[in-house]
């Protein structure tokens, strides 16, 4: 193999006048590329994908040459269960059928050759476009595999051998030993021998409530209270259970294998989507303003998001699920809850009781946890969990704090602001002396805003932060630790977008009519008002001030909290499943933005709360025929 290029070199220029670049990130030169905006790749204003990766030059190539592109994906094999392209010109979409490698239809020229997750395209996966058949070979460009400048007149990347096999399939070998092509993505409209869409049999998306007929008995001690995160939810919830009722003690809901891909799926490439609108909104002044957030925060706002080593830990998304499809209502992407309940206690409650159908829908969460905490760069630093007195908050930090020694990172727990103070340097420091350097927090940042909010209101915005940040006369505050350039808070401060209310229109503006997202607005209009419609609080949590319409302007229901002197943000009615009497919503995590598990929340009102009942949940096969308990 040729000698790799540094990140960013010309390696050659494939058919189409499209170049190929180097992605040797271990190469690039924080001078050229000093901001997380300086890695993105823009075409006529339109974001194509990060520098330089495999699915950057996928969809510049479309867009240079075909005048279209897919949307933005998580993982390159994702791209094999697209369905659609979007024109430039905003004139529409195109379809976009998948053919499994063995196919009787060949790939062709123009096409996405789609490798999947693992060995030598570990958790990504690969995506190539083909430029040219010659007899029994394809040639492709592709970046971010070797890495090195082509030869003198050569214009493709790589070429593969095709063969046919005695039925008419075709197959391409791959030349890694341990990768596998899963086959080639064409824009066409014929089907003939592409692959089923199973995500569109939505039947296997509706929900079952189940119960344990032959459970064990309940010995009331299930879970083992002599460590801290178990006694604690204990504690918190007045025995050992899931349910506050303890008639649905034995009670679980069932997903599919189908519609459990089809979450993971959509959680991956919502978060990319949420990440590219955070950037639009950080790149708008005009729109960052509907955030409602202080002007004097905005460029550390920035700071946080352009500094690369700032990746979000871990966060929370709402769905509905069932035979209607899948539709996010918002992404918690900062101070996200349920972790415990999730990753560790469901699983415990189906060992106690003897349910071993299908799997837990957390049984992912703890490792890609700790795989998450291993790529922050925390390293052999000690990181600082900050959290309040309650007892839910207490619990989620032993559970984190669990997740953390896993990763082989050291911490300690603070419980509010005790034992912190200023040391000789103007530092801010632990009751120990030991720096604060890192933090995890249980709390929100809206916490401290607040602070802020009403610091702000007395003097010059400008001047007056500095005197919260640089104070060294009296104990630390909340915002001192937190708004310190020297200390790295996770989940970081530009997360304050993405759970922002406020980006449900600008996400809707960006992929209007996505099939994962519900119309929504910063004024309610016509559209609206003939769905039916749902207010929320730009900063709302926790199920608070939430108000539902139906479509002759009815209030169905509403909430009430501490945020209603708040803007609002208008969204599509978008009614939850109801299994069994009961509302039920879907909770997907991330971890460094890709799946890590699901939870289950219930509950007889409308709106999911803070207070709503968590249920076990199991991935089971798909079912066949059979009559689902969901009402659409």
């Amino acid at each position: 193999m040729s000698e790799r290029a540094k990140f960013g070199t010309l390696l050659g220029v494939g058919p189409g006048n499209v170049e190929v670049y180097s992605s040797d990130y271990k190469t690039a030169d924080d001078a050229l590329y000093p901001t997380r905006e300086s890695y993105r790749s823009y075409i006529d204003e339109t974001f194509i994908g990060y520098k330089w990766q495999c699915v950057e030059l996928a969809r510049r190539w479309l867009y240079v040459n075909k005048g279209y592109v897919f949307d933005d994906v998580a993982m390159a094999y994702d791209i094999f269960n697209l369905h659609r392209v979007r024109k430039v010109d905003g004139s529409g979409f195109l379809p976009l059928k998948s053919f499994r490698n063995g196919a009787q239809r060949p790939p062709e020229p123009g096409c996405l050759l789609i490798w999947d997750e693992g060995g030598e395209f570990h958790e990504t996966g690969h995506v190539a476009v083909v430029t040219e058949i010659i007899n029994d070979h394809v040639r492709f460009i592709e970046q971010n595999v070797e890495d090195s400048v082509w030869p003198q007149g050569q214009t493709f990347s790589r070429e593969l051998k095709l063969t046919r096999d005695k039925d008419g399939g075709h197959w391409l070998s791959c030349s890694f030993d341990d990768a596998t092509i899963m086959g080639w993505v064409i824009q066409t409209d014929d089907a003939t021998h592409a692959e089923v869409d199973l995500s569109r049999d939505t039947e296997q998306f509706n929900i079952q409530m189940k119960e344990l007929k032959d459970a064990r008995p309940n010995t009331h001690d299930w879970l083992d209270t002599d460590q801290p995160d178990l006694a604690t939810y204990v504690k918190d919830m007045n025995g050992c259970r899931l349910s506050s009722n303890d008639a649905n003690f034995y009670k679980y809901f069932c997903i599919t294998e189908t519609a459990h891909k089809e979450l993971n799926r959509a959680t991956r490439e919502l978060h990319a989507m949420f990440m590219h609108a955070t950037q639009y909104v950080l790149n708008n002044e005009d729109i960052l303003k509907k955030f409602n957030l202080p002007e004097v925060l905005w460029s550390r706002i920035h700071n946080s998001w352009d500094n690369r080593r700032n990746e979000i830990v871990t966060g929370r998304m709402d769905f509905s699920l069932s035979e209607r499809g899948i539709k996010i209502y918002e992404y918690n992407a900062d101070s996200a809850s349920c972790h415990l309940e999730t990753g560790k206690i469901q699983q415990l409650w189906a060992d106690a009781f003897g349910c071993d159908e299908g799997c837990s829908g957390g049984e992912e969460m703890f490792p890609n946890l700790v795989k998450a905490w291993k790529d922050t760069g925390v390293g052999h630093d000690l990181l600082h969990i900050m959290r309040d007195q309650d007892l839910e908050e207490t619990y989620h930090a032993y559970y984190m704090q669990s997740a953390l020694k896993a990763a082989g990172i050291e911490s300690k727990i603070i419980k509010g602001l005790e034992g912190l103070h200023w040391d000789d340097n103007n530092t801010v420091v632990d009751a120990d002396g030991v720096p604060i350097t890192w933090v995890w927090k249980t709390w929100a940042w809206e916490t401290a805003l607040d602070e802020i909010r009403e610091e702000c209101q007395q003097e010059d915005d400008n001047a007056r932060l500095s005197t919260i940040i640089e104070r060294t006369r009296s104990q630390p505050r909340l915002v001192d630790v937190l708004l310190n350039k020297n200390v790295m808070v996770f989940e970081p401060l530009w997360t304050l977008i993405p759970s922002n209310k406020a980006i449900l229109p600008v996400l809707w503006t960006l992929y209007p009519h996505h099939p994962y997202l519900l119309e929504s607005h910063f004024e309610l209009n016509d559209s609206l008002r003939q769905s039916g419609y749902v207010t929320k609080p730009i900063v709302g949590r926790c199920g608070a001030n939430i108000g539902i319409f139906d479509a002759n302007d009815k209030m169905l229901k509403e909430t009430g909290g501490q945020f209603e002197d708040r803007d609002q943000i208008y969204q599509e009615l978008f009614p939850l499943p109801e299994v069994g009497g009961m509302n039920i919503q879907i909770g997907t995590f991330t971890a460094n933005g890709r799946y890590a598990g699901a939870c289950v929340r219930a509950d007889k009102s409308l709106i999911i709360t803070s207070r709503s009942d968590l249920y076990p949940l199991r991935v089971c096969s798909d079912t066949e025929g059979e009559v689902s308990l969901v009402k659409a």
